[in-house]
């Protein structure tokens, strides 16, 4: 179901008309909390294990990525998580910080082996009571918890007994998981988040292999020791939907009457602009969105995987019965888009990227490229794969409400980071204007999607609070708005844009 190739020519024509420029805007406008409707949330957004550290204390089993960060060369800068920005033991300190900045929520993950440290069995009690201390330290300060399930940590038990996400056990032990958290955090919490970024995590963890568990079998193996890169991100992909859609569930018939919360999902979700107005490029911007996006949210409003993908990939994409593709659609209160850059898109006719890595990137017929004619889209921050294109979100939230009727929205990332250079004092590291712009830039379009095109978006959550370790970057990459000094017991100390956020939060 969904649009039809022709459909989603048209759309493509349509979004051409709110023109994506190069770079961005070079003045700050007056926009401030006043300006977007009441209710609205503003808060920031974390993983346990880029914040938590304490990888070995209170009972916490060991997860993927400790595996993956403690393996030779796969992190940029050799480091690892074990200590990370040790809000295990800081969070207080960390939460008055947000109280101070006027931040409305706070979003979060459990770590799914610190309540079943092998993944399933016996709960740590340890690990229940640290995040019932953390959600009890947030209400106490006037602070809402979004709590995310899971943000990438699989328990590396259960990695080791069958694959993790790749065998159908995984839906039975995630479920257990989190009923657990439900049943023990639900009276508070009134947000949950299932999963983040599932097409991040089956591409990088099962395509290319460049994120934990590290699986892949593009180029003769020269990266991984295992996997099949053109199968298994979509069975990964398969088992998370039918996770979080086994868990909705559940949530509905047992707990959403008395605890009155709320189920979604965290995508990561790029805008892609056609390279040119060409049919076969536009076509080729939104097979990308496709099999970025659509991949999972068209499963979930209607039923089935996009029509593009079901051609392209064939027998290799998994198949819903009709009771799984019942249970999957309309399985979600809320949508949760991680956003924070644009990319042009053309036709791969050729496909010889396809020929070459025999994998899943390949199959959307798309080449994603933030330069066209050896220009770029716009401004870069310090990844290489952020370009600053503010308007880009303010399409993106006009398809989301085309395309899917207008659903509830919250934006549970968006932000940019600045290298972690050691030759700038911390002094000189505090003054980030180029971030004050990229958030001034993307509120000012996000607000214009809510009041100008009526798309329904109800909060905005900022990456990230504090600096801290940014996966296979390690702690080359800093996104905070506090800054923590690596060198001097983690110290933070609050850049510009902390006092920008101040002064835009408590404006009337």
């Amino acid at each position: 179901m969904g649009f039809s190739l022709g459909e989603g020519i048209v759309f493509a024509f349509l979004l051409l008309g709110l023109e994506i420029q190069s770079g961005y805007c070079s003045q700050v406008t007056q926009i401030n909390r006043a300006s977007f409707p009441k209710g609205f949330v503003f808060g920031t957004a974390s993983s346990a294990y880029q914040y938590e550290g304490a990888v070995e204390e209170d009972g916490r089993g060991k997860t993927v990525w400790d595996t993956f960060a403690h393996s030779f060369g796969k992190i940029a800068d050799f480091s690892n998580a074990d200590v990370a920005v040790d809000q295990y033991h800081r969070f207080n300190e960390d939460i008055q910080l947000m109280k101070d900045m006027g931040m409305d929520v706070y979003r979060f993950s459990i770590a799914w082996s610190r309540i079943f440290p092998n993944g399933s069995g016996e709960i740590n009690q340890a690990g229940v009571d640290h995040y019932n201390n953390l959600i009890n330290a947030l209400l106490a300060k006037g602070i809402e918890p979004y709590i995310t399930l899971y943000h990438w940590d699989l328990p590396q038990a259960l990695a080791d007994k069958y694959k993790g996400w790749l065998d159908p056990q995984i839906i039975k032990d995630f479920t257990v998981y989190a009923e657990t958290c439900f049943q023990k955090f639900g009276d508070r919490v009134k947000h949950w988040i299932t999963f983040n970024e599932p097409h991040t995590f089956a591409i990088q963890g099962y395509d290319v292999g460049l994120q934990a568990p590290g699986r892949c079998s593009i180029l003769l193996r020269l990266f991984c020791r295992a996997g099949n890169s053109a199968t298994e991100p979509y069975i990964v992909g398969h088992h998370v939907l039918l996770s979080h859609a086994t868990v909705a569930d559940i949530y509905r018939k047992k707990y959403k009457q008395k605890q009155h919360g709320s189920v979604g999902i965290a995508f990561d979700v790029m805008w892609f602009e056609p390279m040119t107005d060409s049919a076969k490029d536009i076509e080729a911007a939104q097979r990308a969105q496709d099999f970025q996006f659509g991949w999972f949210m068209e499963p979930l409003f209607y039923g089935e995987y996009p029509s593009s993908m079901r051609s392209r990939v064939g027998s290799r994409l998994p198949i819903f019965s009709k009771a799984e593709a019942a249970l999957v659609k309309g399985s979600l209160d809320f949508v949760g888009i991680n956003h924070y850059t644009t990319y042009y898109a053309k036709d791969n006719s050729t496909n010889i990227v396809g020929f070459v890595l025999n994998d899943s990137l390949a199959d959307s017929g798309a080449i994603t490229l933030p330069w066209k004619s050896g220009k770029a889209i716009g401004d870069r921050a310090s990844s290489v794969w952020l370009y600053i294109v503010p308007e880009g979100i303010r399409k993106l939230m006009n398809y989301i409400k085309i395309k899917y009727g207008n659903p509830t929205v919250i934006i549970t990332e968006n932000g940019m980071d600045d290298a972690n250079n050691p030759l700038i004092s911390i002094k000189d590291a505090l003054k980030d204007e180029k971030r004050i712009k990229y958030h001034n830039d993307y509120l000012t379009n996000l607000l214009a999607s809510i009041k100008e095109d009526g798309c329904n978006v109800k909060g905005y959550f900022v990456w990230s609070l504090l600096d801290n370790w940014e996966w296979t970057a390690g702690y080359k990459s800093r996104f905070g708005v506090y800054f923590v000094d690596y060198k001097d017991n983690l110290k933070r100390y609050p850049k510009d844009s902390v006092q920008w956020f101040k002064s835009f939060l408590t404006s009337t």
